[in-house]
């Protein structure tokens, strides 16, 4: 993977790219020091891009494998224009190994394998672009239907908390607990956004504030383990997170360190709100026990900034996520609308409506 330049500035809006017959992404590794695109050409390093975290965030997630895919039929069809489908099969495995908890992985990965089904013998590349580039806009469309429904629940201006990053970066634009942050900012709802730093990648850090202050939304930087001190000096009305995945009942799997906040939030009387889209709800998964939990390099907490900071000899365990319980969260916001204090008869109506 190369860094190239692009002819635009890089923005959170613009972390996935399609331009020029390539698939651009803004390289979150690095941010905010440096403000750099990868360009891909193929689904394995697309694959591999989503593995290294290069985008990260469920929704962004999916987009980026769809696009992935456009990618794995355009080099199947040139290898074995007449068995296109079995020639981009191992691009389509390497895809849906790249991220084990993110649900919208597999759901993008669905609907384009639809989208394949359907196609006849002609370069199937055009028509699963289109499909790419569909899913993409929804998303963006989504984020803007969630960003005003959430920002409705905040009855008073208030200081908010939020954890890791759910902004445009992890979406295909606007964000989702940033999209309701950003919605609530512009009606006057939020006086100050406290952002977890989020160890150990420090997407709160380097992702989250870098995306409000660009938008000039008051931003300030919390250690994870302060958020519950702050929550009792007062002044914070909601924590708002996103989301990787949501079981049937409700229980939420998102970024290590948000269960902590949900049971800190519930017990200083702070609401707790979680923004996604419906694609991140996964009815085949009854509960947050069953969700996978992806556990990564133990060298991730072991050391900083490329400098080992635990002792030698010392090992770590490092779950990616955790699961925050539905009778944890009063409100999970989706584009086709509000479900309070979820539970598994509430989702089902949702999904249904």
């Amino acid at each position: 993977m190369e860094a190239k330049p692009l002819d635009l500035p890089a923005r959170a809006d613009h972390a996935i790219l399609w331009r020029n017959d390539r698939l651009y992404l803004l390289d979150q590794r690095v941010l905010p020091a440096a403000e750099a695109y990868l360009e891909l050409q193929s689904a394995a390093a697309t694959a591999a891009a989503i593995t290294d975290m290069v985008v990260r965030g469920a929704p962004a997630i999916g987009i980026t494998a769809a696009y992935g895919v456009v990618l794995a039929a355009r080099q199947g069809y040139a290898d074995a224009p007449s068995d296109w489908k079995t020639a981009m099969t191992p691009g389509l495995d390497r895809l849906a190994r790249s991220r084990p908890t993110a649900v919208n992985l597999f759901w993008a990965l669905e609907r384009m394998q639809a989208k394949i089904d359907a196609l006849g013998a002609d370069d199937p590349a055009p028509a699963l672009l289109a499909e790419a580039q569909a899913i993409h806009q929804q998303d963006l469309a989504a984020n803007r239907a969630m960003g005003d429904l959430g920002a409705r629940l905040i009855e008073a201006r208030t200081a908010v908390i939020t954890h890791c990053n759910a902004g445009a970066l992890a979406t295909g634009g606007y964000g989702t607990a940033l999209g309701v942050i950003r919605s609530a900012w512009r009606d006057g709802l939020v006086e100050r956004v406290y952002a977890d730093e989020t160890r150990p990648w420090l997407q709160g850090a380097r992702l989250t504030a870098w995306e409000l202050h660009k938008d000039g939304i008051p931003v300030s930087l919390l250690a994870d383990a302060a958020a519950a001190s702050r929550m009792a000096a007062g002044g914070v009305g909601w924590v708002i997170v996103g989301a990787d995945r949501i079981a049937a009942n409700g229980d939420v799997a998102n970024k290590i360190g948000t269960y902590s906040l949900a049971v800190a939030a519930r017990h200083h009387g702070v609401r707790f709100m979680v923004a996604a889209p419906t694609a991140t709800i996964d009815p085949q998964t009854p509960a947050g026990a069953d969700i996978p939990i992806e556990t990564r390099d133990p060298g991730e907490l072991l050391c900083c900034g490329g400098q080992r900071v635990a002792a030698a000899g010392v090992d770590a365990w490092n779950p990616v996520f955790d699961i925050t319980p539905a009778a944890l969260v009063d409100a999970i916001v989706t584009e086709k609308g509000v479900v309070m204090q979820p539970d598994a008869e509430k989702i089902a109506a949702l999904l249904a409506g």
